[in-house]
């Protein structure tokens, strides 16, 4: 799904050793938006960070953590945004979970897309 114009944004704030069905947390997130169809997902791992406990997780060699954080960000319009809210809510997610709205000023695919946007 290519989206430009408004949009919304989800952040969802997991440690990277939560787990749903058998399979890290983020994983079964990303899986979901793309079963859902959402215009995108992306998890990443983060180097350093703390939640709601206040303790610190970080990639540190003399402090090795066993729960580094990971954000998933998802984009898509905004009620398909909140319809994914309920498939999170049914997920039992644990975490931070934010939205912002957002513009999408280019979402190009291809190069040839990427030519014509440039070009124009």
């Amino acid at each position: 799904m290519k989206i430009v114009g408004k949009a919304k944004a989800l952040a969802i704030y997991v440690g990277e050793f939560d787990h749903w069905h058998g399979k890290p947390l983020y994983a079964a997130i990303v899986e979901k938006a793309r079963e859902r169809g959402m215009a995108g997902a992306s998890a990443t791992r983060g180097i350093m960070g703390f939640g709601a406990n206040s303790r610190i997780h970080t990639t540190a060699i003399l402090r090795f953590s066993e729960d580094l954080p990971v954000v998933i960000q998802v984009f898509d319009t905004p009620e398909r945004i909140d319809l994914f809210l309920a498939d999170l809510e049914a997920m039992a997610v644990e975490g931070l979970v934010v939205t912002w709205d957002v513009n999408v000023e280019r979402s190009v695919h291809s190069k040839k897309e990427l030519q014509a946007v440039t070009a124009g």
